[in-house]
């Protein structure tokens, strides 16, 4: 069963990025007929991400409160619905208020998959298991430049929209019929069994909470910006049409694939071998994270082809990295704070990709990409040493399992 649930948690991601990504890739064909500027794009980028960030905390505490289940159905259901909505657009803002519809909607699965894992998985297995849904993310980038495109060019982009929606409610019959919570068999849920659920502003005031928050805040936007505006650099800086942003870049993604499954058995083998939970996760991120600076090389190199291959060691890197800090919460946490946990996490991660993107859109209106990628190849790094100084071993639980 914890395989099962590995793998209803990577489609539902794969679906989950699909639908936030469709946008991305169509919105160069969109602009004609909404009259969208770049200035336009990145506002209404920032709203998704406004909606995302605030929901993000709060779908949390809701998966904690609703259980993993109905938590995970609600959310699913929701931004299924938004997705298709998109459909009626008609200008900026009616776009701007569907994308606020889908960011209140999407950031569920993270908290509602990370407590699914918890739920099923032993430390030692933990990292794998997250590392395997998140491997949707990139699956679901991989996935959506190609099929945005066909269908944005065979059926047009509402059509995509529609679509693409709807795979959230077939996945949906699917989870309701399969999925159940099982019985409770962590040390700390057995020795505890009465205590009632922590305020969530406890949870957002713990020192680890607040690590984990930083370290988003400086980490998330680069695969933000890899996600929003890669699309858009290959066709204003490389020359691509719609027909070859579908051909090409879904590449870099096929290699976050691999960097989540890398990522999350590097650990669980560390751990296996004797290391310690504190140090397994570490090296494991640290090995993620000094892979990012390839991104400073993307818009130097002469071919879009030396792009895209630095774009898939910035993106495996980042899988490498994010699929052990995702599990952190799990690892840090208690099973009944782990969804408020995360959803704190996620909306600092989310915040700090709004401020970003701005930025973005003002950087390369104005002057070029170049300094975007600079930035980007950096953050992880520097997010790495705060993870070192503000997270010591000392505040991860000893093992638990053999």
């Amino acid at each position: 069963m914890p395989w099962i649930v590995a793998g209803l948690l990577l489609i539902s991601t794969m679906i989950n990025y699909t639908d936030r990504l469709t946008l991305s890739v169509l919105i160069t064909d969109m602009r004609g007929h909404l009259s969208l500027s770049e200035p336009d794009y990145a506002q209404i980028v920032s709203v998704f991400l406004c909606s995302y960030a605030i929901m993000y905390a709060v779908s949390g505490y809701i998966v904690d409160r609703l259980g993993t289940r109905r938590g995970f159905a609600l959310f699913a259901f929701g931004w299924s619905v938004s997705q298709m909505l998109h459909a009626f657009a008609r200008g900026k803002w009616s776009l701007a208020g569907c994308r606020f519809l889908l960011g209140l909607t999407e950031p569920g699965n993270f908290p509602a998959a990370v407590k699914a894992i918890r739920e099923w998985f032993p430390e030692e297995r933990r990292a794998l298991g997250v590392g395997i849904f998140n491997a949707g993310s990139s699956l679901g980038a991989a996935v959506a430049s190609p099929l945005a495109a066909f269908l944005g060019l065979r059926y047009g982009w509402r059509f995509a929209f529609v679509f693409t929606g709807a795979l959230g409610l077939v996945w949906l019959v699917f989870w309701l019929s399969i999925y159940y919570t099982p019985a409770r068999t962590q040390p700390e849920e057995i020795e505890q069994p009465s205590s009632p659920r922590s305020p969530w502003r406890a949870v957002a005031a713990n020192r680890d909470c607040l690590t984990l928050m930083l370290v988003r805040f400086l980490a998330d936007p680069v695969i933000y910006f890899i996600i929003f505006w890669m699309p858009t650099y290959l066709q204003k800086e490389r020359g691509f049409d719609l027909e070859m942003v579908g051909r090409y870049a879904w590449i870099p993604y096929v290699f976050g694939d691999i960097g989540y499954v890398f990522g999350g058995w590097l650990s669980g083998w560390l751990i296996q071998r004797g290391w310690g939970l504190a140090k397994s996760r570490k090296t494991a991120m640290a090995v993620g994270a000094f892979l990012l600076p390839a991104a400073i090389a993307a818009p130097l190199v002469p071919s879009a082809r030396a792009a895209i291959a630095a774009t898939c060691v910035v993106v495996f890197g980042h899988a490498v990295w994010i699929a052990n800090l995702l599990t952190l919460p799990a690892d840090l946490f208690p099973q009944r704070q782990v969804g408020t946990a995360t959803g704190f996490s996620g909306m600092a991660g989310t915040v700090g990709g709004i401020l970003a993107n701005l930025a973005t859109g003002y950087v390369v209106s104005h002057f070029s990409y170049s300094p975007v990628f600079a930035i980007a190849g950096l953050m992880h790094p520097l997010s790495m040493i705060l993870v070192l100084v503000l997270l010591p071993d000392e505040r991860f639980p000893r093992r638990t399992h053999a």
